[in-house]
Formats: C-alpha cells, structure tokens, sequence
C-alpha cells in the first residue's frame, strides 16, 4: 500500500534530476553550482539520498565547487546527520543547514553566493503556505536556474503559482497532480525551467520513477482523468485533449503540440506523437505536409468534418 507517494517520489526525483543536473552544471564557466533543499523538516531520508548522489558519478572533481544548503522549518536531529553525511563527501562538497523556511531562501542563497551560476531548488511546501514571490526570485537567480516545488492543498489555495513564477523569471513550467492508492488528496509537482530539453527530461524522469512507485497522475485542469503510469500509457486521453486543444486555437505544428503536452497535461512528449498519429489515423485530424515523417515542423489541424 502507498501511504506517501509523495515522498516516495520526492526522494527518488531527487536522486535522479541531481545526479542527470551536477555534472552539466558543475562543468559550467566557474565551476560552481548551488542546490537549494526547503522542506518542513522531519524525515531526513531525501537529503540523506540526494547527498549520497555526490559520491558517484555526480562527484564533483578537483576545483569544482558544490554547496547545498538545507532550510528546515523544524530541524531536529538533522544537523547531525548531514555532518555525517557530509563526512563522506569529498572535500568539492559544503553542506549548509540554515533553520526555518522558504522565506529564508533569499538570504540563504545570497550566503551561499549562488546567483549567476547553476542553481537547482527543491522547495517542499506541503505544510505550509505557497512560498512567496521573493522565495522564487531568489531561485530564479541561478544561471541557469531550476526549480521543484510541491504544493498539497494548504499552499496551492489561492496562489497562481504559473504567474509567480513566471514573473520571478521561469519561462517553462510543468505540473502534475500526483494519486496513491491510499492517500486523501493529491499533491501538485511542479518544475520551472528555462530550457525545453530540461523540461522533457522532468517530464520523462517522473514517469520512469511513478511506475516503479506505483501511482496515477493527472494535469490539474483536470481536462483528463488520473492516467496510470506504464511504460505504455493509453493515448485516447491525450488525443481528445489534443483535440480540444486544436478547437482552441486552430492550426498548431507538432512541435507546439509536444511542448503544450509536456507543460499541461500529464503525459510526455513522446506520447504526443502516438496521439497525433491516431487522430490523423481516426480523419479527426488533418497535417501538412499530407505525407512524410511527423516532424516538428508539420502543421495539424482540424478535419472539415470535425470542426465545430
């Protein structure tokens, strides 16, 4: 039974976007990158995984130089064990605990001397309100920056966390409403970028983690019901998304297609092409060029006989 999909997610994601994140970012001009880690405190298990990334293949090597910073609203024990695990981390590697929440992440980010070099933050905001606009500013301030916010009910009400940051200098966000099997309501995962590829590979990442966790996602527009994750998903929810989509707006390329899919509905970029496949198998659709590979390039519309 899953009781926290959440978490389970959370510490696998961490894992698998810090060690793909590290060493592009360490190779970087300056040779320098941040990782910014906010949560509520209590369960040390994330932090503990994501440290222990740094002693494989994400290693930061001689006159490179990582600093994370963990801000714990209620720290517990937890300055012990990063001193531990920080005693098995090269000397490339400084751990910083800095006690309260996301509303200290400006400072801690300037401590850390973080703004215009690479720059990850988690902030785990599911016990608390939506972190401010200056919380995501100052994470926004990475050069390159990304960030993986998770949001329950409590901190999603009443907050436009797209428009926030958006306006704090994240120009592409994906979200995803989590479901375990067991839990009373989802929780929202949402990661900002700035590049398209990184997108994809959040994207792609959760996928690979849901299915071995065993959970269902759904876009929070709730355009689409909760999907199961399998290594192949059923495309007939995204097609009639796809559809609704075209209705929308008219004639879009593949390429416009796959980013709309990727951004706001649950599914991955690769499950665009299967869907846009079976609506021009269906005559739903129509592409140009008629004939050819589906590349990013093509134009699909609305068959004559399908517009409203």
């Amino acid at each position: 039974m899953v009781t926290d999909p959440i978490a389970d997610i959370l510490s696998e994601l961490l894992v698998s976007r810090i060690a793909d994140w590290a060493p592009g970012a360490l190779a970087a001009p300056g040779r320098r990158a941040t990782l910014l880690y906010a949560y509520p405190g209590g369960d040390a298990g994330p932090v503990e995984a994501a440290l222990r990334v740094f002693t494989g293949p994400a290693e930061p090597r001689r006159g490179q130089r990582l600093t994370v910073v963990v801000l714990a609203a209620d720290p517990g024990d937890l300055g012990a064990r990063l001193a531990a695990g920080q005693a098995g981390l090269s000397a490339e590697v400084s751990v910083h605990l800095v006690p309260g929440g996301p509303d200290r992440l400006p400072a801690a980010a300037k401590a850390a001397g973080a703004a215009g070099a690479p720059m990850l933050a988690v902030l785990d905001a599911r016990r608390g309100p939506a972190p401010a606009p200056a919380a995501l500013t100052a994470a926004a301030t990475g050069r390159p920056a990304e960030m993986l916010m998770v949001l329950d009910d409590r901190s999603r009400t009443g907050s436009d966390h797209r428009q926030a940051l958006a306006q704090a200098g994240f120009s592409l966000v994906s979200e995803v409403e989590v479901f375990g099997t067991s839990d009373p309501g989802p929780s929202l995962l949402v990661f900002a970028t700035s590049s398209g590829k990184r997108l994809e590979a959040f994207k792609d990442g959760i996928w690979v983690v849901g299915a071995t966790i065993g959970v269902r996602y759904r876009a929070p527009d709730g355009a689409t019901g909760p999907v199961e994750v399998t290594p192949s998903p059923d495309p007939e929810p995204l097609a009639r998304r796809l559809l609704q989509r075209l209705t929308e707006v008219g004639r879009c390329s593949v390429s416009e297609l796959r980013e709309f899919t990727v951004s706001r509905t649950a599914y991955r970029s690769r499950d665009a092409n299967q869907a846009i496949g079976d609506l021009l198998a269906a005559g739903l659709v129509v592409r140009d060029p008629a004939t050819g590979r589906l590349g990013g390039d093509v134009s699909v519309e609305l068959a004559p006989t399908s517009a409203p």
